[in-house]
C-alpha cells in the first residue's frame, strides 16, 4: 500500500491510492488559512479579564494566542483569521508592528529581543480581523469567518487549547489530512466518568496516521459515549460547514453549537481523528492556566531547577522547611 503526491501551483494535492479497483485520485486542496475565535468574554477569569482578553493573559512570558498562532504557523498556515468582540482591539495590535519599541530596543542593542519579535511577526495581510456581534456560540463565530476563508478547507484552533508536544498537533493533523483529505479533527483521552463534559466520537476503522470516525455525539448522558476520546479543540474543516452553519437551528446553551453542524456535514463527507498524544492545558480555566504556566517553565532549561525547588518547597507546607530556605 503506497501514497504518491503532487502539489500544484493552485494549492490542490492529487494523491493516487491503489485500490481493489485500480487507483483513485483523490483531490485535496491545501489548508492554508486557520480560524482563531477570540470573542469570548472569559468570565471564568473576572476580575483579570474585565480590561485585558483572556487570550492576553501570559503563560510564562508569551500570550495564550501567540502559543496557538504559533502551532499554526508551523502547520504551515499562512492566513490568520481572528474572529473578535468588542474591546479585543489589544489582539490586533499585539501581531502589529510597533515601530517605537522595535526603534527602542535597537538603539539599546536588545539585538536578540528584536530579533524573536520580528520572527513572530506575521507578513503584511496574513491577518485578517473580523467581528462576531453577538455571543451566539462556537458555530456562529466560525461562521462569521465565512468571507475570509472562502471556498477552501481551513483550520480551527479554540485559543483557550494550547498544546506540548515535540511535533504540534495541527501539523500532525495536517499530515493526516493529506492523507485523507475530508475533515479531521484531534482528540484525547478523558476519564471515562467524565465524559458527559465533552464531545465524543467513536473510533472506526484505521485510516492513514488517524482512523475513521464513526459517531460524533455531544455531551453524551453518563454511561452511553461510544469511547472516552474527546475533541481537544482543534479541527480541520471544509467550507460546506458554512451553509449548514448558517441554518444550524440553536441548541446547547441556546448557541449555535459547532458539533451539532458537524453531525450534518457527517452525513455527506467522512471524518478523521488524530489521536494527539502530548499535552493539552484548558487555558480557560484557573486550573488549566497555571498548570500550563508550570509546564511551558519546567519545559525552559533557565527556569527548571529554580522551578523545582519552588515547588517542593511550596509542597512541604508552612510547616516544613522549604528547600529554598535549606539551600
Amino acid at each position: 500500500m503506497f501514497t504518491r503526491s503532487v502539489f500544484f501551483n493552485s494549492g490542490v494535492k492529487v494523491s493516487a491510492q491503489p485500490t481493489g479497483e485500480g487507483y483513485k485520485l483523490a483531490m485535496t486542496k491545501r489548508v492554508r488559512k486557520a480560524v482563531f475565535p477570540v470573542a469570548g468574554l472569559g468570565t471564568r477569569f473576572l476580575p483579570a479579564t474585565k480590561a485585558v482578553p483572556k487570550e492576553m493573559l501570559t503563560v510564562v512570558d508569551r500570550p495564550v494566542i501567540d502559543y496557538v498562532v504559533e502551532e499554526a504557523r508551523e502547520a504551515g498556515i499562512e492566513h490568520f483569521i481572528f474572529v473578535t468582540g468588542r474591546n479585543k482591539g489589544v489582539i490586533e495590535d499585539h501581531f502589529d508592528v510597533q515601530f517605537e519599541l522595535y526603534d527602542t530596543l535597537a538603539q539599546r542593542g536588545r539585538d536578540e529581543t528584536l530579533a524573536m519579535l520580528q520572527r513572530m511577526q506575521p507578513l503584511p495581510g496574513q491577518t485578517s480581523f473580523t467581528r462576531q456581534q453577538a455571543p451566539l456560540g462556537l458555530g456562529h463565530a466560525v461562521w462569521c469567518a465565512r468571507e475570509l476563508v472562502g471556498n477552501e478547507p481551513f483550520a480551527l484552533l479554540l485559543p483557550d487549547m494550547i498544546m506540548q508536544a515535540k511535533v504540534g498537533c495541527l501539523s500532525e493533523m495536517v499530515s493526516l489530512y493529506e492523507q485523507t483529505g475530508g475533515n479531521v479533527v484531534a482528540v484525547q483521552e478523558c476519564d471515562p466518568d467524565e465524559t458527559h463534559k465533552y464531545g465524543i466520537v467513536g473510533r472506526g476503522a484505521q485510516a492513514g496516521t488517524g482512523f475513521v470516525i464513526d459517531r460524533m455525539v455531544e455531551k453524551p448522558a453518563r454511561g452511553t459515549a461510544p469511547s472516552n476520546l474527546y475533541l481537544n479543540g482543534r479541527y480541520i474543516l471544509q467550507p460546506e460547514i458554512f451553509p449548514i452553519l448558517e441554518h444550524q437551528e440553536k441548541g446547547t446553551g441556546n448557541e449555535i453549537q459547532l458539533t451539532d453542524a458537524m453531525l450534518g456535514l457527517k452525513a455527506s463527507q467522512p471524518f478523521y481523528g488524530y489521536h494527539f498524544k502530548g499535552r493539552a492545558f484548558d487555558c480557560g480555566s484557573p486550573e488549566g492556566f497555571v498548570e500550563a504556566n508550570l509546564a511551558f517553565a519546567l519545559e525552559r532549561p533557565a527556569m527548571h531547577e529554580r522551578l523545582e525547588r519552588v515547588l517542593r518547597g511550596l509542597a512541604a507546607g508552612p510547616r516544613g522547611k522549604s528547600s529554598l530556605e535549606a539551600g
